[in-house]
């Protein structure tokens, strides 16, 4: 196993301490006597009854040399109520102003394509063609099955092929790819094209995203509805795994599953995607996002 391999394993619940917390509270970056008690509450066992946090991995990964350990901005209030999709850290790499870099801000963040930087980067992911639809849904009034939230803004991120979050990890501290915002249609809809996130150490394959209101408000985190994540099915991950370019994918999968993720272990119902496709067309995921 490589010195970058290594770090990346030992790096465990470390580099998400929010797992004691509530997942039906919004997590943000811990400081002081909360995160030395966080800390404390994660044991090797990873007993913790509530799962919520995010604990990349991959060379360079999450809470790797000279990164935070832990989750992002303030802790919120936001109140999650049944059937709402469920609120989760925004992991220690959200680049939305709450740990370090605000890309929010910054021209050419609004787009559909994620795959390659912009501005003055020029880096291009590389990997499996993949595409994600979510739809968010007003379930506040009456109506159970919710109506389209249309005119709200999505941030979403994720990792690259490697195991990599651009604007933080060393190899792709220079790039901002897979990452962008797009304001939802009439349906409440936002489709993203992308590149087939990685499985790294000690995560559950997944895509973070964050709701805003309206796309003027999608420029500070303290703006944000709901933070959460999408998971993505095993048998795709599988299928996507065994290409080229995906090796380390395949031992880090097979030593974590949905069930002991420290997000998605405490049910995940409402996060799983329907992804259909194949390896040669690429693969769409859709996921409904009850707020």
């Amino acid at each position: 196993m490589s010195t970058e391999e290594t770090e990346a394993h030992d790096l465990g619940l470390s580099h998400d301490v929010p797992t004691i917390l509530n997942r039906r509270r919004a997590l943000g970056l811990l400081s002081g006597a909360g995160l030395a008690a966080a800390l404390a509450a994660c044991s090797p066992s990873g007993s913790s009854s509530s799962a919520t946090s995010d604990a990349p991995a991959g060379p360079g990964g999450e809470g790797g040399p000279g990164q935070p350990p832990g989750g992002g901005g303030p802790e919120s209030s936001v109140e999650v109520g049944d059937g709402e999709i469920p609120e989760e850290t925004n992991g220690p790499y959200p680049a939305d102003g709450t740990n370090g870099v605000n890309v929010l801000t910054a021209t050419g963040i609004v787009r559909s394509d994620i795959r390659s930087s912009f501005g003055e980067s020029s880096g291009t992911a590389e990997g499996v063609p993949f595409t994600f639809t979510m739809q968010v849904l007003d379930v506040s009034g009456s109506d159970d099955a919710g109506s389209a939230l249309a005119g709200a803004a999505v941030y979403a991120w994720h990792c690259d092929r490697d195991g990599h979050y651009s604007m933080y990890d060393d190899a792709v501290k220079d790039q901002n790819y897979l990452r962008g915002v797009q304001e939802t249609d009439a349906q409440g809809r936002v489709t993203f094209t992308s590149v087939f996130p990685a499985c790294y150490a000690g995560r559950w394959p997944h895509v973070h995203f964050e709701i805003y209101p309206s796309l003027s408000d999608a420029t500070s985190a303290s703006n944000r509805m709901r933070t959460s994540q999408m998971a993505l099915p095993q048998d795709v991950c599988e299928t996507v795994y065994a290409t080229s370019g995906y090796e380390t994918s395949v031992r880090n999968l097979a030593q974590v599953s949905l069930d002991s993720d420290n997000v998605f272990g405490d049910g995940h119902a409402l996060q799983l995607a329907t992804v259909t496709g194949s390896v040669a067309s690429g693969y769409a995921a859709t996921l409904r996002v009850p707020v």
